[in-house]
């Protein structure tokens, strides 16, 4: 008989935070997959569970090796697959092993617990109805433009990853994309120095410009509020004036798409049409 492949959610910082249900999974289970077993070592040896066949999953060759630990489970091993902090498959390693356990009809069961998008919007201050999850932007280039101009229009809270390296880069691009709405940046969530500074993006551009941050942190952004998305006819008008006034169309046409709740690409292109008339 095949095994299980349990999903097990870890502490993303305080170690009260795990749960007796996946303590007991990772006591019982024939085997583990982690992200890294170095840090999963830690975990393991903080609650007293020795013993374990530690199998390596990070997310470069989880497409390379996940063949082989599906193998396994196929075989009769229960598996649990943990990551370095929270929910597996989350922004992090986990989406291709289930997908591949599905496909050769294998029991994926997950075991909830601590995710750091979840505890950032919870404690955010800004609407928790409807929320939309970009994980990680691209870093740069048009296939970030076009993630933040495809949002754009949303009205749910927008939530995202980003290395404290590149967070004052990332509030800035924010703030030009979206306006200056409120926002919330929560750091090192259910650690020491955990931290949540709120505020329009404006002031966390400003907050944030030339600081050595440090830690994991999310951000998150109020969708958009106010007046409705533009008719196309008004849209058009708009596009009209500017390019008769003398305006590029590529610094227009990101404007237009801030002040309109359009795509950036589909302003562009209808103001390329215009132009070529």
């Amino acid at each position: 008989m095949a095994g299980t492949l349990y999903l097990v959610a870890t502490p993303i910082g305080n170690l009260g935070d795990v749960t007796a249900r996946a303590l007991e999974t990772l006591r019982t289970v024939g085997f583990l997959a982690c992200e890294d077993t170095r840090h999963s070592r830690i975990l393991l040896d903080h609650f007293g569970i020795a013993g374990k066949d530690l199998v390596s999953l990070p997310a470069f060759a989880e497409g390379q090796r996940a063949g082989r630990i599906l193998d396994r489970i196929e075989a009769g091993d229960d598996c649990a697959l943990i990551t370095d902090a929270g929910s597996p498959g989350i922004s992090d390693p986990g989406e291709k092993l289930v997908a591949e356990a599905l496909e050769r009809g294998l029991k994926v069961e997950p075991v909830p617990g601590p995710t750091a998008l979840v505890a950032a919007l919870s404690a955010s201050g800004l609407p928790t109805g409807r929320f939309h999850f970009l994980g990680f932007l691209p870093r740069k280039g048009p296939e970030r433009r076009a993630m933040l101009d495809e949002v754009a229009p949303l009205s749910a809270t927008c939530v995202l990853y980003e290395s404290p390296r590149r967070l004052a880069e990332t509030l800035a691009d924010l703030q030009e994309a979206w306006g200056d709405r409120r926002a919330c940046v929560a750091r090192e969530l259910t650690k020491l120095h955990e931290e949540f500074v709120r505020g329009p993006l404006s002031t966390l551009v400003a907050r944030y410009a030339g600081e050595e941050t440090r830690g994991e942190v999310v951000v998150l952004v109020e969708g958009r509020t106010g007046e409705q998305r533009w008719s196309e006819d008004e849209l058009r008008r708009a596009l009209e004036a500017g390019l008769a006034r003398g305006e590029k169309l590529k610094p227009l046409s990101t404007e237009l798409a801030r002040r309109a709740g359009w795509p950036g690409q589909d302003v562009y292109r209808l103001g390329l049409g215009l132009k070529q008339r």
